[in-house]
């Protein structure tokens, strides 16, 4: 295994309320595994899911919760073979007897960046033993060969669909599986199909609403609260949505203003409650979509009536061009979370194959504060700082441990994806 590469700092005092909360997760550690192991035999999760949390001291929340993951070219290659592993305990529980797997990546084809994930899914699959090839549904009918800057190279094979049934050339696979998020709706090619798809077609961003996800993660974080005995608040970003909004035409500000200052006040309460001396600030998001895109935060509902063009501009749309007319407004949470002698902000990124945590990165960006999104260009990546697995707590020496952050992480990051599990 590698040495510890970097040491992340949290900018609270080290016996802050997420101490308590770090506490708290790990003596009940016997109780909450047995309780996912209940939760896992009556919901089957997605094949794998990234979380991002946002690590404020006082409180540890997932804001985030992407069951197309990009990224696993960010995470430690030495975690290789717990990836493989969970992957083939996956797809022997969910579809015994696959061995022919159709990866399908997102359109944007020329994105290096993005095909060195898909090139990494594509090794843990070929490593589990699987058959894998790449499907491309842009439309095109000619291979298409991408070379990568480590100089691998990937083939995207055009996908067919001949009656009830999809093919790439005379590759039919058992399992389809997509690293592409249908924020553009459903290809032609993969609508009544009788291949099994994962994740479920009805879990794509055409579909799909982070606040319908959060609804399912409120409920979530009540019974996980109730098993540990703790606030939910500690670990839920409270939030409201508005569904009627037209940033360009100025349409549902009232909607958006008042929700603003009603989640200020909730969340002013709370801090009270717990003594901190921070002021409250809240997001406002595109309640479907990913990238970044369509996100801002305020911290005065006066600011939703004062957005310029550019801003609302900005938030009028969100990947592939699609109009904004739904919202969720959530409780911003901080992150004083920091890496490097720079002190450059942070948050970390878990990521999940089936219900195990398999890795995950710190996103860091040096242009951005503690209040600010930090999934925006100029961000860069770092490999989570442990050098053993976080799916069991320890004991050491240091305070904080951050074996046991790490592992507490991944309890909270299982709790988003238990509620993305409760979605399908």
């Amino acid at each position: 295994m590698v040495e510890t590469m970097i040491t992340p700092h949290l900018q609270i005092a080290a016996d802050g309320p997420l101490q308590q909360l770090e506490e708290k997760i790990i003596s009940h550690q016997v109780q909450i595994e047995t309780w996912f192991r209940s939760q896992w035999q009556q919901f089957t999760p997605s094949f794998y899911c990234s979380v991002d949390l946002r690590n404020a001291g006082f409180k540890l929340a997932p804001i985030d919760t992407n069951l197309f993951p990009a990224g696993f070219n960010n995470l430690n290659p030495d975690f290789l073979p717990l990836c493989v592993q969970a992957a083939q305990s996956y797809i022997e529980h969910v579809m015994p007897g696959c061995n022919r797997i159709l990866l399908i990546p997102e359109s944007h084809s020329r994105n290096l960046f993005y095909l060195s994930n898909v090139a990494q899914i594509k090794k843990i699959l070929a490593t589990a033993g699987f058959d894998v090839r790449l499907g491309s549904v842009n439309g095109s009918q000619t291979d298409n060969s991408i070379d990568l800057p480590d100089g691998e190279s990937l083939t995207l094979e055009p996908v067919i669909k001949k009656g009830n049934r999809v093919y790439c050339n005379d590759f039919s696979p058992c399992l389809i599986l997509l690293n592409h998020d249908l924020s553009e709706g459903i290809p032609d090619s993969l609508q009544d199909i009788e291949q099994k798809i994962i994740p479920s077609l009805n879990l794509g961003w055409a579909n799909r609403l982070k606040s319908e996800h959060f609804k399912h993660y409120q409920q979530v974080a009540e019974e996980f609260a109730k098993l540990i005995d703790i606030d939910p608040w500690l670990i839920n970003p409270i939030y409201r949505r508005c569904d009627e909004v037209d940033f360009m035409a100025r349409g549902g500000e009232q909607c958006l203003a008042k929700h603003v200052e009603d989640l200020i006040a909730e969340v002013k309460t709370k801090y009270t409650e717990y003594g901190i001396n921070r002021e409250p600030f809240i997001v406002v998001k595109a309640d479907a979509g990913t990238y970044g895109m369509g996100v801002m935060m305020v911290d005065d509902p006066k600011q939703i009536y004062d957005l310029n063009r550019k801003q609302r501009k900005k938030m009028a749309v969100s990947k592939g061009g699609k109009q904004v007319n739904k919202v969720i407004i959530q409780e911003g949470v901080y992150t004083f979370e920091t890496i490097g002698p720079e002190n450059n902000v942070a948050e970390p990124v878990i990521y999940m194959i089936g219900h195990q945590v398999v890795g995950g990165f710190y996103r860091v960006h040096q242009n951005k504060s503690a209040s600010e999104n930090l999934n925006s260009p100029g961000m860069t990546f770092e490999p989570l700082a442990f050098a053993e697995s976080c799916n069991v707590p320890d004991t050491c020496a240091s305070e904080p441990c951050f074996k046991n952050r790490f592992y507490t992480y991944g309890v909270i990051a299982r709790l988003a994806l238990l509620a993305a599990a409760r979605e399908s």
